[in-house]
């Protein structure tokens, strides 16, 4: 019976014994590509890392850049219409900003842009 125990032993514990993964492969085989892959790996989050910490650099004056410019930019420009304070007496100059035209422009274009805006504006459109 004590062979038969001891048989059983070693059978129980077998099981847990170190097998090896690879066909034909070793252990430091395995480990040194375990290892290399961990070095990719390191290089690869060192590489994102730099990056990003570089791109983040660049952006400081990038976004200066960026504010100044639209500081820069009035919005009546980005308007289609003219929003400024009005004078007293209205001039040519005044009148042509009101109808997006420029201050030379001939009767025929004046006529055309304040009939676009009497349109644009009449209570029984739409």
């Amino acid at each position: 019976m004590e062979g038969a125990a001891a048989s059983s032993e070693g059978l129980r514990y077998a099981e847990y014994a170190r097998v090896p993964t690879g066909a034909g492969k070793g252990q430091a085989e395995l480990d040194r590509g375990l290892a290399r892959t961990m070095i990719a790996v390191g290089l690869g989050v060192a590489t994102v890392a730099f990056a990003g910490r570089y791109a983040f650099h660049l952006w400081k004056p990038l976004e200066q850049a960026i504010t100044e410019t639209a500081k820069r930019i009035s919005t009546s420009s980005l308007s289609l219409y003219y929003k400024g304070g009005f004078e007293q007496k209205m001039s040519r100059r005044e009148a042509s900003l009101i109808l997006g035209v420029s201050p030379s422009a001939g009767k025929a274009k004046i006529r055309t842009a304040h009939r676009r805006i009497m349109i644009l504006n009449h209570p029984d459109k739409g």
